[in-house]
């Protein structure tokens, strides 16, 4: 088998396809921001003569996580993104990459061709996507994330989780559902890795309200002020014990930078369709590691193609901490692919094959897409 720096010609991407693809979730999943009863996503399918790489666009309907929606970047991938790639040849997917960058914001779209093409480049080389990333290993840890719910629900899945083996526990919380959920849950688990997720719901004001989570032995705290404030994350940092993890936040490598020189984040959570991409991705991850600071992989209640782009970059050496790669049952009664990703004793693992090493379910494929459109050069 040929490794990632193997010698061939760029590759042409002679056509792609641009599904909406609508999936019930198993159960409502509700955070600060508001509860999701549906997933709804782009598809992306890149074609290179008799190859496709696939990507699912992290985007929601409504810009409640990040700026962008589902409808703006269905049209900048139809419009812009699409139009400028197709008919063109890559000698490799950071090229593809550095040739989106003139276009201000919109990572998530940026992210779903380059992630794309990642998964096309990487089965033109007949290797998997770890591979190509500079990964390795057979599975990877997982962590699980639970929504917001009444305690005595939340004790139940706690509970049903750990059991399944599951190496950490997240906590969704909000302000007024945070410190009684936490005095439940460890007193029942008093071992369990906890974390918690605020998802922006609190501001400086709390100070004294998220300080008594250092009570609390949690490995860390999520992204508990505004979407787009490294510097107040700074000083809160500052004020408790226990450490900070940035999401929302970090968009660029330059982010990562800047909250990592000011103490912002000790730990930094990694979405590749957040950042833009795999490169990115990457450069996060080992601007991190230069840092001492660790990583984990976040999920955005991804279908089959985007697990398993989060699960191949999962395998990097700085992915220390568990991710949000749990199995797609909990989410999904059936999924968009063939294979079943599911983690079994707390362990995800990794697809096996070229790229992302998974492939389509045509069928159901057909019954969840809400929408279909074809690009040729």
């Amino acid at each position: 088998m040929p490794d990632s720096t193997s010698t061939r010609l760029p590759l042409r991407i002679d056509g792609a396809e641009l599904r909406l693809v609508r999936l019930p979730l198993v159960n409502p999943f509700t955070i600060a921001t508001g509860t999701m009863t549906e997933k709804i996503f782009p598809l992306l399918i890149l074609r290179s003569g008799g190859l496709e790489g696939y990507a699912e666009g992290v985007m929601d309907t409504l810009p409640d996580y990040l700026e962008e929606t589902v409808t703006g970047a269905m049209d900048f991938l139809a419009t812009v993104l699409l139009p400028q790639v197709l008919g063109k040849a890559f000698p490799h997917p950071s090229t593809l990459a550095r040739a989106l960058e003139p276009w201000r914001g919109n990572f998530m779209a940026r992210a779903t061709l380059e992630m794309a093409f990642w998964d096309l480049w990487a089965k033109s080389l007949d290797i998997p996507l770890q591979t190509a990333l500079g990964g390795e290993g057979e599975a990877v840890d997982v962590g699980v994330s639970l929504g917001i719910a009444p305690i005595a629900a939340t004790l139940d899945s706690v509970a049903d989780h750990v059991r399944q083996g599951y190496r950490r526990i997240k906590l969704k919380v909000k302000r007024g559902h945070d410190i009684a959920l936490l005095q439940a849950v460890r007193q029942e688990f008093p071992d369990a890795h906890l974390t918690v997720d605020a998802n922006c719901s609190y501001t400086l004001a709390d100070t004294d309200l998220i300080r008594r989570m250092d009570e609390f032995d949690l490995d860390y705290i999520e992204q508990p002020l505004a979407w787009d404030d490294i510097h107040d994350h700074a000083t809160l940092q500052s004020r408790v014990r226990t450490p900070i993890c940035l999401d929302e936040c970090i968009r660029t490598v330059e982010h990562a930078r800047k909250a990592l020189q000011t103490d912002a984040a000790r730990v930094i959570n990694i979405k590749v369709g957040r950042a833009g991409g795999h490169a990115a991705a990457l450069a996060i991850h080992d601007l991190c590691e230069a840092f001492s600071v660790p990583v984990w992989c976040g999920g955005m209640l991804e279908a089959g193609i985007g697990r398993a782009h989060n699960i191949h970059l999962s395998t990097l050496p700085n992915f220390t901490k568990p991710g949000d790669t749990s199995s797609a049952s909990r989410y999904f009664t059936r999924d968009i692919i063939e294979q079943k990703l599911e983690a079994r004793d707390g362990r995800m693992p990794v697809p096996v094959g070229p790229g992302i090493g998974v492939t389509l379910d045509q069928h159901y494929l057909a019954t969840a897409t809400l929408s279909r459109q074809e690009f040729r050069p």
